[in-house]
């Protein structure tokens, strides 16, 4: 078994319950707080509520991803609008256990996970003394993006 974490975000629909549904269809043992933020990537798109997961997994990276794109398949995400749009629910491996992994479609830790607030601070949550692979631990990363705002 591998502890994984998954970054989940809506800003469409009932965007608490489908964070609550995917958590649940992932097979979420641990569930970070529910936070409203702002848009990232195009910022004129209603607010997003963000969390993060975390997942006992026996299944391998990719085959794990794919379970991620299947539920948001499932809660009726499309990929027609602009990257970083509004969407249902957004699922994004975030890490899984302490692997580095670079794979066509596939890169773990997350490669945006350093530069984003609403995911720092909920890993931080779950796993304060966490190590991010090749990039340090969630603190240091969370003071380095408060230092730059």
């Amino acid at each position: 078994m591998t502890i994984a974490y998954v970054g989940l975000g809506a800003n469409l629909g009932d965007r608490e319950a489908t964070i609550r549904r995917a958590a649940e269809l992932i097979g979420a043992i641990r569930l970070s707080t529910i936070r409203e933020t702002e848009p990232w990537g195009v910022e004129d798109q209603p607010l997003f509520l963000n969390a993060v997961a975390e997942l006992d997994t026996e299944l391998p990276p990719r085959a794990l991803l794919d379970r991620l794109l299947e539920v948001e398949r499932e809660l009726g995400r499309t990929r027609a609008g602009a990257r970083y749009g509004p969407r249902t629910i957004d699922l994004d491996l975030l890490l899984y256990g302490e692997e580095a992994i670079e794979e066509p479609g596939l890169t773990v830790p997350h490669p945006h996970l350093h530069e984003r607030l609403f995911v720092l601070e909920p890993l931080a949550e779950l796993n304060p003394g966490f190590l991010v692979p090749n990039r340090g631990s969630i603190f240091f990363l969370l003071a380095g993006i408060q230092s730059a705002s």
